[in-house]
């Protein structure tokens, strides 16, 4: 809702500023066919705050909340215990600081977070250096494709079939405006191996190529050895990209860095962020020391000051849109600090022992939870080697199946048909994420309702 603090007198002497008889004088450009000439369809007219606070109230209690019943939704969006003294600890008057760090004396208690967590982004994904965040998972990965062609100078990249369609989405959009050519490919349900398309990536790398970009656990929660495709890659001169949609992942499997890729990527939301309706989340990204100068985005250092006590400010900032402005390596201009801030704080709490352990309780819950969902009629475990997500192929089109137990009050998972509206071959899929808020009589209720909905 707006609020409106002027006075018709106030307006009129604004007016006068700017020399306009009218409001209506400041939109002369915009062309009529873009105006409106009337109410807004389906839009009430303004009414008083109460009523206004009464009537969203009403419609915000349709949602229904991750917390509020059994949930299995992933496929890049995860539902875990973020400990309340992340938000505690958040507001301390360390941290609340200048947004922008550009003086750090005045911001220590800022860059020295983002100092940690990058510290933690690079040692959990297995590289060199980490940025001090993006601003999500998929804008992070489409800067990574364009850190390849910097550094390859080619101009192709090779999306895996596994990659989420919202990051390949956001990709082909921006694309559009560098010139950028996308080899992309649509998952299929591979008993064993859902989404994994090594063979076609192995084929497509070539001496146009510069990055093959590949997600693990893919968005069917497939997990894969990438190695050999990262030697493929660096055999014909391209850049090998890993997305981690899912960093709780790393406490069980080896890390990209660790198969040699050269730039990693993901969404941090899984720790210390929580789903938010969708956001705001906080994009990860980390690549080898070489190419710390081609790297997107605010990059934190340590030093020390005239009189020899540690500190820490912004460095390499030559890279940066405030200062080389269309010669910067990116056009991002801050970082997500508050949830950078969540991201570090809940890993520290955790740390690396505490991260395994959670990441052993999730693997442990999903296998569970996968072979008592496949003993259900109509349902059949298509996923071979995963993490905490998996992919069943239902009797029967998932789409309306995920909507009867939604009105049931169960959030089963995601259907493919939702995600690839025009693959025919996906639309008896579901992706169903397991995680350590699921307890077994969420998994009982589950398979209740889906062998209802099926039969």
């Amino acid at each position: 809702m707006r609020y409106l603090p002027l006075t018709d007198a106030d307006r009129q002497g604004m007016l006068a500023a700017v020399g306009a008889q009218s409001i209506d004088d400041l939109f002369v450009d915009v062309p009529d066919v873009a105006r409106l000439d009337g109410p807004i369809a389906g839009l009430p007219m303004h009414a008083s705050e109460l009523a206004v606070e009464r009537r969203l109230s009403r419609m915000a209690a349709r949602n229904l909340a991750a917390g509020d019943a059994p949930f299995f939704l992933g496929c890049g969006a995860y539902r875990h215990h973020v400990p309340a003294s992340v938000d505690h600890l958040i507001q301390r008057g360390e941290f609340l600081t200048s947004y922008t760090p550009y003086q750090p004396e005045i911001a220590q208690g800022t860059v020295q977070a983002l100092f940690e967590f990058q510290t933690q982004v690079a040692r959990l994904y297995g590289c060199d250096v980490a940025n001090a965040s993006m601003y999500d998972g998929s804008t992070a990965c489409w800067e990574a494709i364009v850190m390849a062609r910097r550094i390859t100078r080619r101009g192709k990249a090779v999306l895996s079939a596994g990659l989420h369609p919202h990051y390949v989405s956001v990709c082909t959009t921006m694309a559009k405006f560098t010139g950028d050519v996308l080899d992309t490919a649509v998952p299929e349900l591979t008993d064993g191996a859902p989404g994994d398309d090594m063979a076609r990536l192995l084929a497509a790398v070539d001496g146009d190529v510069s990055c093959v970009v590949v997600q693990n656990p893919n968005i069917l929660g497939h997990v894969a050895d990438v190695s050999e495709l990262a030697a493929r890659c660096h055999a014909k001169g391209a850049l090998l990209i890993a997305v981690v949609t899912e960093p709780v992942a790393l406490g069980a499997i080896r890390s990209p860095g660790e198969m040699v890729a050269d730039i990693v990527v993901g969404e941090g939301q899984s720790i210390g962020v929580g789903l938010n309706f969708g956001g705001p989340y906080v994009g990860l990204f980390a690549t080898r020391d070489k190419y710390v100068r081609q790297m997107p985005g605010r990059l934190a250092g340590e030093t020390v000051d005239a009189d020899g006590k540690r500190g820490f400010v912004l460095t390499l900032s030559t890279r940066e849109q405030h200062i080389r402005r269309e010669k910067a390596t990116s056009n991002i201009c801050t970082n997500s600090g508050l949830c950078a801030l969540a991201f570090t704080i809940h890993m520290s709490l955790l740390g690396e022992r505490g991260l395994r352990d959670l990441a052993a309780l999730n693997h442990a819950k999903a296998v569970a939870a996968a072979e008592q969902l496949s003993r259900v009629p109509g349902v059949e475990l298509v996923s071979g080697p995963f993490f905490n997500e998996f992919t069943l192929r239902l009797n029967r089109e998932a789409r309306p199946v995920i909507r009867a137990l939604a009105e049931d009050g169960i959030l089963g998972g995601v259907s493919l048909g939702r995600l690839y509206p025009d693959a025919a071959g996906l639309a008896n899929g579901l992706v169903v994420a397991v995680t350590e808020t699921v307890e077994p009589d969420d998994v009982d209720e589950l398979a209740h309702a889906l062998e209802e909905a099926l039969s």
